[in-house]
């Protein structure tokens, strides 16, 4: 072998050399992670709701489109499951933190009103958000003072029609923003409950600190999780080919979150109630009955009572997402 290699030419030697740093430095690390992955969603999961579940609703639910035969439906649905939170669309927030109300949500108190009515033991929070500067310009920055004011401001507005909580999804909000926790601060001196979507957390490391605002550091995830009253990990676009691998994913999201969410601070985990199929979501892996099945392993044997999973979205979840939901994390054994 070391004759073959010599009577090589130097150009060939470089590029062999250079494919196998490739497989010592790229491949076989993924090759590891990937089995810790499959590793992370074996076993034979035994925790069930604990009636601190949610779901994401569109903004038909405030626009009009809306009648009360679909929340008599809703409500009914509801039934039997451990959603006690919705968080209801009700932005989007402008770039200045401005939210126009007689515009974008005309029949919030009808709403709100209705679905008290329907599901008098569901919360009902208005889902606010923006895409925020610097992964997105033009985008909401902040970092300034005044937009953060603004945004506290369309908080108080929406808490006025009737919302019982008010539930941030900024994206991409870069791991260690400061200008985010402020806004978290603000928010939380209107005495409301306070809810966020939050980002995963890095299972590497450093992917955090790489320009894709994707991550966050474990730290800054605990830094956010003592600020509000319920974080819900966006657990799903994770760019996993296999349902083993993405439920393995979920498992591990679920245990880094529970390291660092204080106890006073409702956890959850999203569910992918919806179908896409592009690089950053394989639609035959990301499952809800995946998700559903790794935050479970994740969980263990923990006896944490305020847990729960979050369904996105209600107007992509079908039959099928929902029978997943509830057979797998609803329905005792």
């Amino acid at each position: 072998m070391r004759r073959r290699w010599r009577s090589w030419s130097r150009l060939r030697r470089i590029l062999v050399s250079a494919a196998l740093a490739i497989v010592v430095l790229v491949v076989a690390p993924v090759g590891t992670y990937a089995t810790s992955l499959r590793l992370q969603y074996s076993g034979d999961p035994t925790a069930r709701t604990r009636d601190h579940d949610a779901l994401w609703l569109g903004h038909a639910w405030v626009d009009g489109r809306k009648t009360a035969a679909d929340v008599t439906a809703l409500a009914q649905r509801l039934q039997n499951t451990g959603i006690r939170d919705l968080y209801v669309h009700t932005g989007p927030l402008e770039h200045n933190g401005s939210l126009p109300l007689a515009k974008v949500s005309p029949k919030a108190r009808w709403f709100v009103d209705a679905m008290h009515a329907a599901a008098p033991d569901v919360r009902v929070q208005a889902w606010l958000g923006d895409v925020v500067q610097p992964g997105k310009n033009p985008g909401m920055d902040l970092d300034d003072p005044g937009v953060r004011q603004q945004v506290v401001a369309s908080a108080k507005a929406v808490l006025a029609q009737g919302f019982q909580g008010i539930h941030y999804d900024f994206e991409p909000v870069r791991s260690g923003s400061k200008g985010y926790l402020a806004v978290l601060d603000e928010t939380r001196a209107l005495g409301t409950t306070l809810s966020v979507a939050a980002a995963q957390i890095d299972p590497l490391w450093y992917l955090h600190a790489t320009p894709v605002d994707k991550w966050w550091s474990q730290d800054y995830f605990a830094q956010v999780a003592r600020r509000v009253n319920q974080i819900a990990v966006m657990s799903y676009d994770t760019a996993m080919p296999l349902e083993s691998l993405y439920g393995g994913y979920v498992a591990k999201q679920t245990t880094l979150a529970l390291e660092v969410t204080p106890p006073t601070t409702d956890l959850l985990m999203g569910l992918p109630a919806y179908w896409e199929n592009n690089p950053a979501h394989w639609g035959n892996a990301e499952t809800v009955a995946a998700a559903v099945r790794g935050a479970r392993l994740g969980l263990g044997d923990s006896t944490r009572q305020n847990f729960g999973l979050a369904l996105y979205v209600d107007f992509a979840a079908t039959d099928e997402h929902w029978a997943a939901y509830r057979d797998g994390w609803c329905v005792s054994p």
